[in-house]
């Protein structure tokens, strides 16, 4: 699959990790420095899980935040700031 930008790609292995509980990923906030390294940047995901049938534990929701952050981690040699 074609990315039109690393974060797209970010998004789409973020879809891939939460499964059907994450209802919702969307980008707020992109931050841009020479202090990060030449070429680098933070990029803040907000992720929203939800399932339509129940209300999820925090065990849960938990769960799948680390999914998503091994996921992004181990596909693009990212890290949690």
């Amino acid at each position: 699959m074609l990315f039109r930008s690393p974060a797209a790609a970010v998004v789409a292995t973020l879809r891939a990790a939460g499964g059907d509980l994450l209802e919702d990923v969307r980008i707020f906030d992109v931050f841009r420095s020479e202090a990060l390294g030449e070429g680098r940047r933070s990029v803040a995901f907000a992720l929203r899980f939800r399932s339509p049938e129940r209300t999820l534990t925090d065990s849960e929701v938990g769960e799948a935040r680390a999914a998503c952050i091994e996921a992004v981690t181990q596909a693009h040699t990212a890290e949690l700031r």
